[in-house]
């Protein structure tokens, strides 16, 4: 297997604060690697190490097979773009694409066929001769791109590039950053505390906290099997319980939560009866009015406190009875649930297999 880059044991201390600890990691040719995590996590670091605008204090960056130490920015084959894209104003966006190559001395008669080429790949044929500010957001981070990739680098550096944009917009970048990466077939690696961005882009996600990685997946993977209680709570909307595990039989353990909920839910890992549990359950995993005859579901009453209305994305805000916990319930789409108004009570469930529970340690 072939690795556009591959990351090996990178530490990164600024004095006595540790930004990247120890981190290792492989991307294939031609995925889309992200990286994700909250502001101050060492992503942004992580990412200027591989660019050499910052210098590891341990370990080896090797960009197709070349180990990157004492190799300058520029001379690295790779290409950064940042949130803000740093376009020329004073120039056109043949200007813009080209100047790479200008500074690269490509023959004069070689630039103009190569900055056509790429305007097709990135979606902008007989753009050449319009202003940046003729530009819209989407066709501004296009130019961007084109004018990375048209230098031919081993892997494109994304960080944070849809942040400025407004939110319409950046659902739509998402999709055709995502297709564009597909069709051009560069290796992209993208940072980003949007675990949207991350999911709906990506080959592959690093989850990435305090200077370290916490789980490396595909995005499904990382949604439905998180593997530490952080990226249970950092991707995805979930519901939080903790509580003690009352007794174990076979695969199922059933669990008493501070609000005195009683609850059997599936495990894999070795959770055993006194041990002190945090749990996680999704809010599409929630059943309004399960079918009474189901017997593997958790069962609870709650209280709705308001309803908020996204399309597809609707959900409702409840309160177990006789509590002030907050509970996210997914409303589905194919049933109509128009009935529901606030301060109605109703039956919510939960199989037993839905929920995600992790030992504390």
């Amino acid at each position: 297997m072939e690795y556009d880059l591959s990351v090996k044991n990178v530490t990164k201390k600024f004095g006595e604060f540790t930004a990247v600890d120890s981190v290792s990691f492989d991307i294939v040719n031609g995925h889309f690697f992200s990286i994700l995590g909250p502001s101050g996590c060492g992503k942004t670091t992580l990412l200027r190490m591989i660019a050499g605008f910052e210098h590891p204090s341990d370990g080896t960056i090797e960009i197709r097979g070349q180990d990157m130490k004492g190799i300058v920015p520029n001379k690295r084959p790779v290409n950064m773009i940042f949130q803000h894209l740093a376009l020329f104003p004073m120039m056109n966006v043949a200007e813009n694409i080209a100047f790479g190559l200008r500074r690269r001395g490509t023959p004069k008669n070689e630039v103009m066929p190569q900055v056509l080429t790429m305007l097709k790949r990135v979606g902008l044929p007989g753009f050449e001769q319009k202003r940046i500010d003729q530009l819209s957001g989407g066709q501004k981070q296009r130019v961007a791109i084109a004018r990375s990739l048209i230098l031919g680098p081993a892997v494109l550096l994304l960080d944070e590039p849809l942040g400025a944009l407004d939110l319409k917009l950046r659902e739509h970048m998402k999709v055709e950053l995502k297709k564009l990466q597909a069709e051009i077939g560069t290796t992209f690696m993208y940072i980003t505390h949007d675990q949207s961005e991350a999911l709906v882009m990506s080959d592959y996600v690093a989850v990435m906290n305090q200077g370290r990685f916490e789980q490396v997946d595909t995005p499904s993977n990382l949604y439905n099997q998180p593997k530490t209680p952080f990226v249970a709570q950092f991707v995805g909307e979930n519901n939080a319980w903790s509580g003690v595990v009352e007794k174990r039989e076979g695969n199922i353990v059933e669990i008493t939560t501070s609000e005195d909920h009683q609850f059997r839910v599936e495990v894999s890992e070795d959770i055993n009866p006194s041990s002190t549990v945090d749990l996680f359950l999704r809010p599409e995993a929630l059943l309004i009015e399960p079918d009474p005859s189901l017997t593997d579901i958790n069962r609870f009453d709650v209280v709705v406190n308001s309803i908020l209305f996204d399309g597809a994305s609707s959900r409702l805000l409840v309160n177990p009875l006789n509590s002030d916990k907050e509970i996210i319930v997914a409303l589905p789409q194919n049933k109509q649930y128009d009935h529901i108004k606030p301060k109605d009570k109703l039956v919510v469930g939960w199989s037993e297999k839905a929920g995600i529970c992790f030992a504390k340690r």
